[in-house]
């Protein structure tokens, strides 16, 4: 991966994919370092944050990635994508705060509003949640993991008509982009699924990973 990244340092998703080697291989510190020297390099780019934070997560360093997750802010104060972790991170007395400061920095994002609409889902508002799902969707269509929160929130908590007009709208959007929609989208094995398929796909890896948060 070195001669890769020498070509193209500014590619995020380099820098991110030779981590997660070094971590297989080698464990978390040579997986931090990776992680650190592409931050040097790529000022600004909140993917680089994110995969740091999670990093540490993974390997049990709460303290680590709350730090983490402050510098991030403090370099990209703006970014969508850091505050909807920390929203959907953050303990839950907190949420509802973050959430609030969330959306004075960046209250057109999709992401944040798809983080705000969990924060209603866990609060057993529902019909406060499918508007702010709705919301998001409309706001960024492209944006798969918004259809895939949103349908994941009415498999649970629907009806048979909410779940096919939610998964009608998403198939006229075609989304293309989304961490979750992409890392189901451009697996081999789901190549000739149609954007219904893929969707409900999604939402079953959503289910897995509120299945192990639980158990954690």
């Amino acid at each position: 991966w070195r001669g890769d990244l020498k070509k193209c340092p500014k590619c995020a998703a380099l820098w991110i994919g030779a981590a997660a080697l070094e971590e297989k291989a080698f464990g978390a510190t040579r997986a931090r370092s990776v992680l650190e020297l592409a931050r040097s390099r790529n000022k600004g780019t909140p993917s680089l944050w994110l995969a740091a934070m999670r990093l540490e997560r993974r390997h049990g360093h709460q303290k680590l990635a709350e730090n983490l997750q402050a510098k991030a802010l403090q370099e990209c104060e703006s970014s969508g994508e850091l505050w909807a972790d920390c929203i959907s991170t953050a303990p839950r007395p907190a949420r509802k705060g973050k959430s609030l400061e969330a959306l004075k920095r960046c209250d057109n994002d999709a992401r944040v509003i798809v983080a705000v609409a969990n924060l209603f889902v866990s609060e057993r508002k529902h019909n406060k949640a499918r508007k702010w799902f709705a919301r998001a969707t409309a706001l960024e269509p492209d944006l798969g993991d918004a259809w895939a929160h949103a349908y994941f929130f009415e498999v649970k908590d629907g009806t048979d008509q909410t779940r096919q007009d939610l998964v009608d709208r998403c198939v006229a959007a075609e989304p293309a982009h989304g961490e979750l929609w992409t890392s189901v989208a451009k697996d081999p094995k789901n190549a000739r699924l149609d954007v219904a398929q893929k969707l409900r796909l999604c939402a079953e890896k959503l289910k897995r990973a509120e299945d192990e948060e639980a158990l954690a």
